[in-house]
């Protein structure tokens, strides 16, 4: 009874507040479509995704994951929670 208690527990808090960021990919935000930014980080739905592509696309490659803090609706939070996913590619 208590095991079942605890797994419904953990299906609740994984329906309510998504996929724990241990469990997102690595994405290179500077190359990633925003379908891809999407699915990998956590609390980054399709608005902000493409956010972030119209960013890297007005302002050039990030050069760390702080520049996400430059993009319209990202927080301190949303980047602390995703900051071991994001891999930056060398801009070109």
């Amino acid at each position: 009874m208590v095991k079942s208690l605890v797994q419904l527990g953990l299906l609740v808090f994984l329906a309510g507040w998504g996929v724990p960021a241990a469990w997102a990919g690595p994405v290179d935000l500077n190359s990633a479509d925003a379908e891809t930014i999407a699915r990998e980080l956590n609390g980054i739905g399709s608005a902000r995704a493409q956010a972030i592509v119209e960013y890297r696309e007005q302002f050039g490659a990030f050069t760390s994951a702080e520049d996400l803090l430059n993009v319209s609706g990202i927080g301190p939070h949303i980047l602390e929670i995703n900051k071991t996913n994001i891999v930056l590619s060398r801009a070109d």
